[in-house]
């Protein structure tokens, strides 16, 4: 995924697609290189790796718009999931996965997600609903990843530079 900065004169949906791209990219940049142990490395007063990251955020675009938007049966790895005796189980899973898999789940997830609202208008109200029963515009589905990778993407900065001192964009 190469990473591009958003353009600054586009449509609303072209503005929030590329926003969501630029932080996919930017995630798996901050992964860029690293190995398993790497991967996996926390910082002292936290769980979170990342590895985990990877995987959850894998999770978060299959959740949302697969099952959510789309109304389909989640996908693999998440459809045989032991969610219900492990919430986080993305996250404590992936430290059995190779830095390749879990980049490849990730970018699998995101491809799922542009090919899933490439015609959808972003008015479009989710077919899915959430375990509150509640439904979602596109619109509104678009601006949560943009928020929710990009808050992910901070804690990736983090851990990158605890790792190896890689810092910055």
């Amino acid at each position: 995924m190469i990473r591009s900065d958003p353009a600054t004169t586009r449509d609303e949906r072209t503005t929030l697609t590329q926003f969501l791209d630029y932080q996919r990219a930017t995630l798996l940049m901050k992964a860029e290189g690293l190995n398993r142990e790497q991967l996996n490395q926390p910082l002292p007063t936290s769980s979170l790796t990342l590895a985990g990251l990877l995987k959850h955020l894998a999770y978060v675009e299959d959740s949302w718009i697969q099952e959510v938007f789309l109304g389909r049966p989640l996908p693999e790895p998440w459809a045989s999931a032991p969610f219900g005796s492990d919430e986080d189980w993305e996250f404590h899973s992936a430290s059995t996965d190779g830095p390749e898999a879990l980049r490849e789940l990730y970018e699998y997830s995101c491809a799922r997600t542009r090919a899933g609202i490439e015609d959808a208008s972003l008015d479009t109200v989710s077919v899915g609903a959430s375990r509150r029963g509640r439904q979602f515009s596109l619109r509104w589905i678009l601006v949560h990843l943009i928020e929710e990778t990009a808050r992910h993407c901070g804690h990736a900065d983090l851990l990158r530079e605890a790792i190896d001192g890689i810092v910055g964009e």
